[in-house]
């Protein structure tokens, strides 16, 4: 079993060609690629005056890109700066496969076990993003393993004597630390991810309310983790800072204010119209019918396990951003409830066979205990995700490869016109040359800092794609530079600066125009959706560049990601 879950996770971080999240690259790579390498791209949690983003969940990273850089890898063989995290990062995602197995045995019994671990095997969204450099990944897997050494057999134990009870606990003392442990570094990687603990140790400490002693013993672990695992946060991340720095606060003050917000709103049923059934795809109906079960019969342990899944969705609904990725912690939980209704289903369906073939030999038990017409529909998930790991934004990725292998010249400079960060960075290029500023360049989406009206504000990228045209002739010289010099300021930087520019643009109802300076790139990286707005065909052809290299299908995407990456050459020939 454990050597499955690795094979197959490591098969899928190896593999997977296409574009998810940006924060798979400028959260976690980007940042341990500076670190290690000394160039990379910091966004604006990291660079900002009270930067939110702390170095734990990136140094995951450092050890890999050390090697590497140790050995000389990098520079002789430069896909392997692309290829060593993913190994790290597909070794993390086998944890949470494993461990499911596991808690499905504790919360329900042995029986379900199979069930529980073909339905993480199998999942759709695990495929999607567990074996991906997201800090959701690990904190999904982090939590699974937390639960796991969850006191089950404490909160559970209603009936038992007082003595009873204390045994329990002193019995299970070791796994209840170990439960601590796990659960303070989730929260570590991922702060929101004590929205789940608060309703866990609620639900233990409501059963230790009779046994002051331990309440205050249970207090005393957890605090003392919890302040251990902060101090060292705090150290890591003033060491990285170079200043005294509390990134997890700072994460969950701007996270919980309107600035979130920035990044998209959705409405409050967004998490139980949208987000569930693409957690569970082709499995909702069965977890469906495992909560439907569970208030039927209220198994205590599931019945827990269900709550801390309501509960966490409830307060994630509370929130305005809104993402699938942020309930990848609760999925292993909607397993165990699939499972308790395959199970169920299964052996309903036995009873009907044993009764139609009475008096005839009884057929050999299935391996997975599992009806054939129910796997066949969980199955259906398979197709979906082979196409998300193999063909879906491979566009975004493969690009960075062509570029990868452009020739090393001074003459060689590079401009995104996209939406900010809609291509990785140099954890995937892996060109120093090109680190210089201006070098390459990307157009930025800071959020509205010091901004009081958010609705109003616009960032580069929305005043790019306002008028591209207008942009390209207002911000570039009237002339290509044909020495392609870097660009003097391509992009704002998030500083204190910054923040001031804004909040006086915002006073005296100007345009959000922070005044950017463009010098022409050698090569001009877009999606083919650009290349309808009018007038920008005419002139790029007008200033000498031509198409010399396309990725990704045309159909895919939406909005400004459509038609495919193209790259676009001064001087170049069109790619057939």
């Amino acid at each position: 079993m454990i050597a499955l879950s690795i094979c197959i996770r490591l098969l899928i971080a190896l593999f997977t060609q296409g574009f998810f999240q940006p924060d798979e690259y400028f959260q976690a790579l980007e940042p341990a690629h500076r670190f290690v390498f000394g160039y990379g791209h910091l966004t604006w949690e990291w660079i900002s005056p009270q930067p939110l983003r702390t170095m734990l969940y990136p140094a995951i990273n450092i050890p890999v890109y050390w090697v590497l850089k140790m050995l000389g890898l990098d520079s002789k063989y430069p896909e392997t700066v692309v290829i060593a995290p993913r190994l790290i990062h597909g070794l993390l995602a086998a944890l949470t496969d494993i461990w499911v197995y596991k808690l499905s045995s504790k919360v329900l019994n042995d029986a379900y076990a199979q069930s529980t671990y073909f339905l993480s095997l199998t999942s759709f969204f695990h495929v999607l993003s567990l074996s991906r450099s997201l800090s959701n990944s690990l904190e999904t897997s982090l939590t699974t393993v937390a639960l796991n050494y969850f006191p089950w057999e404490v909160v559970t134990s209603a009936s038992a004597s007082l003595q009873v009870t204390i045994l329990l606990i002193h019995s299970h003392r070791i796994s209840y630390r170990r439960c601590v442990i796990f659960a303070a570094l989730a929260c570590a990687v991922r702060p929101t991810n004590a929205i789940i603990w608060l309703y866990m140790f609620a639900i233990l400490l409501l059963r230790l309310r009779k046994t002051p002693g331990l309440v205050v013993s249970f207090l005393r672990d957890a605090t003392t983790t919890g302040f251990t695992v902060l101090a060292l946060i705090f150290a890591l991340d003033t060491a990285f800072y170079g200043q005294p720095t509390l990134t997890l606060w700072n994460f969950l003050r701007v996270n919980a204010s309107s600035v979130s917000s920035f990044y998209g709103s959705s409405p409050w049923h967004y998490y139980f119209s949208q987000a569930l059934p693409v957690l569970c795809t082709t499995s909702l109906p069965f977890v469906l019918h495992g909560c439907y079960l569970l208030a039927k019969h209220g198994e205590v342990k599931l019945k827990i396990l269900a709550g801390c899944v309501g509960w966490t969705i409830a307060i994630y609904s509370l929130l305005g951003h809104k993402e699938w990725r942020f309930l990848h912690p609760v999925l292993p939980m909607l397993h165990i409830l699939g499972a308790r209704s395959l199970l169920e289903l299964y052996h309903r369906s036995a009873e009907v066979d044993r009764s139609q073939q009475a008096g005839s030999r009884t057929k050999r038990r299935a391996r997975l205990p599992i009806r054939t017409r129910d796997l066949v529909l969980l199955l259906l998930s398979v197709p979906a995700s082979i196409y998300v790991t193999l063909f879906h934004c491979t566009g975004q990725i493969t690009v960075m490869t062509y570029l990868r292998n452009l020739p090393v010249d001074d003459s060689t400079t590079i401009g995104f016109l996209m939406p900010c960060h809609s291509t990785p960075w140099q954890a995937y290029l892996h060109r120093p040359d090109l680190a210089h500023p201006g070098k390459m360049w990307a157009l930025g989406c800071e959020p509205p800092l010091g901004v009081q009206d958010h609705a109003r504000y616009r960032d580069q990228t929305d005043v790019f794609f306002a008028s591209p045209v207008a942009y390209l002739q207002s911000h570039f010289p009237v002339q290509v530079n044909t020495s392609f010099p870097p660009s003097p300021y391509p992009s704002s930087v998030p500083d204190a600066s910054f923040v001031s520019s804004v909040s006086a643009i915002e006073l005296h109802k100007r345009s959000w125009d922070l005044g950017w300076q463009h010098e022409w790139p050698k090569y001009i990286v877009i999606f083919g959706a650009l290349l309808g707005e009018p007038g920008i065909l005419p002139l790029f052809q007008g200033k000498g560049y031509h198409e010399v290299w396309k990725g990704g299908w045309e159909w895919e995407g939406e909005g400004k990601r459509q038609k495919g990456v193209r790259v676009w050459q001064h001087g170049g020939f069109i790619v057939m």
